[in-house]
């Protein structure tokens, strides 16, 4: 996940603070001290406690992919000390708003992208086949809302003509509009549980299970 380091429109600076709060990462900001939930984005203790970083769309790729998308691209040169990513064993969390729902990526594989709406936005999630790639889009398009679906490699409008690359959103003709990329972020079923005890699993067909009412359930049943 990727937040916004703004508070009333002032950059803040922040580190981590080395202690868990929800078995999940904190931070403080060196301008305040304040202590922050990175998870929620939100200052859970100090001067700014209550304060909400805006949580910003992101992309989640392999370093080959983006280079060859972005050749003139720099990043810091460091040892992976993350060990492999298993995204099969995770959910990708939309919260807009006061509301957020959690897809689990094995549902997302077998079902093809969730079409939902959270928060009265039309959104789709979206698994790129064969990969660990996934992105968020607003299924606005243009003056209608579409459904999508996976077509080999290709996202597809439902019934439609649309046709768009499934990780970036780009069309895949020039008459095609550029989908809008939403934020998302990957969570653990337990940790989604802890930090959003209000919020909804998803199931095939948009179903929704409240994590209030319901609890945790099997991933991918």
């Amino acid at each position: 996940m990727v937040h916004r380091r703004e508070v009333d429109g002032n950059p803040i600076a922040l580190g981590n603070h080395g202690a868990l709060w929800g078995n999940a990462m904190t931070w403080w900001d060196h301008e305040t001290g304040s202590i922050w939930s990175q998870p929620l984005g939100e200052a859970i203790a100090g001067p700014l406690k209550g304060t909400r970083l805006e949580l910003l769309p992101s992309t989640l790729t392999t370093w080959s992919d983006w280079r060859e998308l972005h050749p003139e691209t720099v990043a810091l040169d460091a040892d992976s000390t993350t060990g492999d990513f298993e995204l099969d064993v995770m959910s990708i969390v939309v919260e807009l708003e006061d509301e957020s729902i959690a897809f689990p990526v094995p549902s997302l594989r077998t079902e093809g992208p969730a079409n939902s709406d959270v928060a009265g936005v039309p959104v789709g999630v979206v698994v790129s086949p064969g990969s660990d790639n996934w992105s968020v889009f607003s299924r606005q398009v243009g003056d209608k809302v579409v459904m999508f679906d996976l077509v080999g490699e290709v996202l597809v409008e439902r019934g439609g003509p649309g046709r768009w690359d499934p990780e970036l959103g780009l069309p895949l003709d020039e008459s095609g509009e550029i989908l809008n990329k939403l934020p998302g972020f990957t969570s653990f079923q337990e940790d989604y549980i802890t930090f959003f005890p209000r919020g909804f699993f998803w199931v095939e067909d948009d179903q929704l299970i409240s994590v209030d009412s319901r609890g945790p359930y099997e991933l991918g049943q």
